[in-house]
């Protein structure tokens, strides 16, 4: 009776470190995870350990907002995260495990007519590339969130809205329990409670880490780490033109589900959607210090509830449940740094800022086929880190006026 009822493990128990791996990554969040499943499931590479200095998805995977959409400004990131969402379509059935998508869409709101030229951008950019997104007006946003306050008597009177029927949100931590599970079964090792001191290298290539318990050979080096990103760059001796600031986000006790679209001011800076559970969660923007302390404060919680009083003031008496911060890496351009750096074996995925939760899929993908061809792919070409020395930024910064 008692093996009946015996919890099982989504992964195998860490076992000792092997004294040598074709690839490491260091991260066990999605991207890290997405990158170990894919090598394994596209490309039939095994010989990988994943290592997480915490618990697995301890870092910018369970501390995210759980948005996932593609309506971006620029060709380059609107077709990227398009494929992205193309991908978590079908994650849920790939990994044989309840990701909890829900495909609700995504309202981006205008409060003045220069927002409105903006958004009619941003639908045109996505429509050429098959993206569904386009510029509504308030008798389609009132029918689309006939919660929402559209009277005139308030600071920020809404205009109009970019609507993404495709965006949605989904259960993130499932997210990084189904790809751990699928990475698992398919011979990847995970190590959680194993943190990377150091990168060893010879004539210009990786060759090996060094961990808190013991050093490693290998061929590859995936850096996946999110707000630590510039911290492994330097043990690579690899500078990244990042730095790190703190997003804050906060949920409600939950309610009766009655918003069923995702709503996103960027000139209020915030964002609210309601979660499985009923809880309402709202975000807001990055802090503009940079630090790694993970400190919630009172100020951004006053001006969040504020401002989503303001769109929906039927929630003045709900209570904060809880209140978080997550590590973003800001490159300056506002999008993602991806694949190979001036040292050989040695890749990254870093530079996500907010936006990184929604890649995952994707840039495990990407990463993965790289590894295996040693060709960088089309989609992240633009990404690569020597647009900095080349001058050819991919500039996501109107599609990034608040962080979701």
């Amino acid at each position: 009776m008692r093996d009946i009822f015996r919890t099982r493990r989504m992964w195998r128990r860490r076992g000792e470190l092997k004294p040598r791996y074709d690839v490491v990554v260091i991260g066990g969040g999605s991207h890290g995870l997405a990158t170990a499943y894919y090598l394994a499931k596209n490309h039939g590479i095994t010989n990988v350990a994943v290592l997480e200095k915490s618990y697995i998805g301890s870092g910018a995977a369970g501390r995210n907002t759980t948005i996932i959409r593609a309506n971006y400004r620029t060709p380059e990131g609107a077709e990227f995260y398009r494929s992205s969402v193309e991908l978590y379509e079908h994650l849920s059935l790939d990994l044989d495990f309840n990701l909890l998508f829900s495909q609700q869409g995504h309202l981006t709101l205008a409060h003045s007519d220069r927002a409105m030229i903006t958004m009619a951008e941003r639908a045109e950019v996505n429509q050429l590339l098959g993206i569904d997104s386009r510029l509504v007006y308030n008798d389609e946003t009132a029918r689309l969130c006939p919660e929402l306050n559209l009277s005139d008597d308030v600071t920020w009177p809404i205009l109009g809205a970019l609507y993404h029927p495709p965006g949605g949100i989904i259960r993130h931590d499932a997210v990084v329990w189904g790809l751990a599970r699928g990475a698992d079964r398919r011979g990847v090792e995970i190590h959680p409670y194993t943190e990377v001191t150091g990168i060893e290298r010879s004539n210009g290539r990786v060759t090996g880490v060094k961990t808190t318990r013991g050093e490693i050979a290998c061929d590859t080096v995936i850096s996946a780490t999110a707000g630590w990103s510039t911290l492994i760059g330097d043990m690579a001796g690899v500078p990244l033109p990042i730095t790190t600031h703190i997003l804050q986000a906060f949920v409600t006790e939950p309610l009766k589900p009655f918003l069923h679209v995702i709503i996103v001011s960027s000139q209020m800076h915030v964002y609210i959607s309601q979660t499985d559970r009923g809880e309402f969660l709202i975000g807001a923007e990055i802090e503009p210090y940079t630090t790694y302390r993970g400190t919630s404060t009172f100020p951004f919680l006053e001006y969040s509830a504020r401002h989503t009083l303001e769109l929906f003031p039927q929630l003045e008496s709900a209570k904060v449940l809880r209140q978080w911060t997550g590590l973003c890496d800001i490159s300056p351009d506002y999008s993602p740094i991806l694949g190979l750096t001036e040292v050989d074996g040695f890749l990254i995925s870093c530079g996500w800022g907010t936006y990184g939760f929604k890649a995952a899929p994707i840039v495990g993908t990407t990463l993965a086929e790289l590894v295996a061809t040693g060709r960088t792919p089309q989609l992240i070409a633009p990404f690569t880190l020597e647009r900095f020395y080349t001058d050819t930024l991919v500039s996501e910064l109107a599609a990034a006026a608040v962080s979701h």
